[in-house]
């Protein structure tokens, strides 16, 4: 089962890795003051919106998500806890940067130094939580670009574990939309410390405690997700937004702008780009979850059919008001010759608007079909060959 949503969840981000669908009536976006952005729906997992988004760029402090997405792969595997208490070291007590302002007189809980990485972007929090995990700040790099490598991130690599401009530590805003679609759907559990406003460790500047994602204090629909600032990279945030809509549900949206003039600015630009796309699209949902999108007849198995579709519901972005122009279409294997396991790619649904396709879906087994007994499957061999 595990390896199952695994594959499902590498399946929900492959629109990420492929060139944005652009419609032949697509909206424009605003004007962005941005050098890089781009939009995700991350419901329907389509680009809405994207500018050089393959172009590499300085990661400044959103390398943090690397490191919080294996800090929270550590926690799932019990390699870590919550309540483990971390020793600060010399390296991560003289960080330059931003800080959290521990010093190697204490022992700080990975609780602690996830608040201190994420609220208040402390690099020696970073620091002290990549060397809890990986030993080193040398392996956890490795490991960070290990992951970068397994998520498909092609144009990123990692030279240090906080985001200070080095040599080489380069990114991309599209790898950026996969890591954080990915953190999401991955550790939903450990989203809450991105929507945290104010944190500061006991004992340390109170004022250093404000989240400088000035968006969570704007926009109650916004969640997260990291803001990052160096002089090279310019002011950058990733933000995201869940907001509910009639017939589907909640929506989420990902938003990325790299390179702004100011923390003003990034928020501003943030919130015109996921406004926007909350307007100017309209999201359908083709198929509740776990919704057969198809039953086609099954040969030689224990059932005579086999339900296929999607164990989350399939939703569809297209721009406002051209939700009566989409079409569907199942292409599939045929004929369909058991036994199948649950999970198995059985085909696509293709969605066209008007005579255009805008997504393709993979489709899956909803259920397994046992391979029938030896009477059954000779029966269907005649069958089929007479077919």
């Amino acid at each position: 089962m595990k390896s199952f949503l695994s594959s499902l969840r590498t399946l929900a981000c492959a629109a990420l890795l492929a060139p944005a669908v652009l419609w032949a009536q697509a909206p424009q976006p605003p004007e962005i003051a941005a050098r890089n952005y781009l939009l995700i729906d991350v419901t329907a997992g389509q680009v809405l919106a994207a500018k050089d988004i393959d172009s590499p760029v300085e990661q400044a402090s959103l390398t943090k998500l690397m490191t919080g997405y294996l800090v929270f792969d550590a926690l799932r595997a019990k390699k870590i806890t919550l309540e483990q208490k971390l020793p600060v070291s010399v390296r991560a007590w003289k960080m330059p940067g931003s800080r959290m302002f521990i010093d190697p007189k204490m022992q700080v809980s990975v609780d602690d130094l996830l608040k201190g990485m994420i609220v208040q972007s402390g690099n020696d929090a970073t620091m002290a939580l990549a060397e809890g995990v990986g030993g080193t700040a040398e392996n956890f790099v490795k490991l960070m670009n290990d992951q970068a490598q397994a998520l498909g991130m092609k144009g990123t690599s990692y030279r240090n574990p906080e985001g200070l401009t080095e040599a080489g530590h380069l990114t991309t805003a599209r790898d950026l939309g996969v890591l954080a679609t990915r953190l999401m759907k991955d550790f939903p559990e450990y989203l809450h410390y991105y929507s945290t406003k104010q944190y500061a460790y006991p004992g340390t500047p109170a004022s250093n405690g404000t989240n400088r994602n000035s968006l969570l204090f704007r926009d109650p629909t916004v969640d997260g997700l990291k803001t990052g600032h160096t002089a090279a990279a310019g002011y950058c945030l990733v933000a995201t937004s869940k907001r509910e809509f009639p017939n589907v549900g909640q929506r989420r949206l990902l938003s990325i702008v790299l390179g702004t003039a100011s923390e003003n600015a990034r928020a501003n630009e943030s919130q015109k780009l996921l406004n926007w796309g909350y307007t100017a699209f309209d999201a359908v949902k083709l198929f509740d979850a776990g919704q057969a999108a198809a039953t086609p007849a099954v040969w030689k198995g224990t059932q005579n059919t086999l339900k296929i579709g999607r164990p989350e519901a399939i939703v569809v972005t297209v721009p406002s008001g051209s939700a009566g122009k989409v079409t569907t279409q199942v292409v599939r294997q045929d004929p369909l010759v058991a036994p199948f396991s649950q999970g198995q790619s059985i085909g696509t649904l293709k969605v066209s608007l008007g005579d255009q396709q805008i997504a393709e879906v993979p489709l899956v087994a909803l259920e397994a079909v046992e391979q029938a007994g030896i009477f059954g499957r000779a029966w269907d061999a005649i069958r089929l060959w007479i077919k």
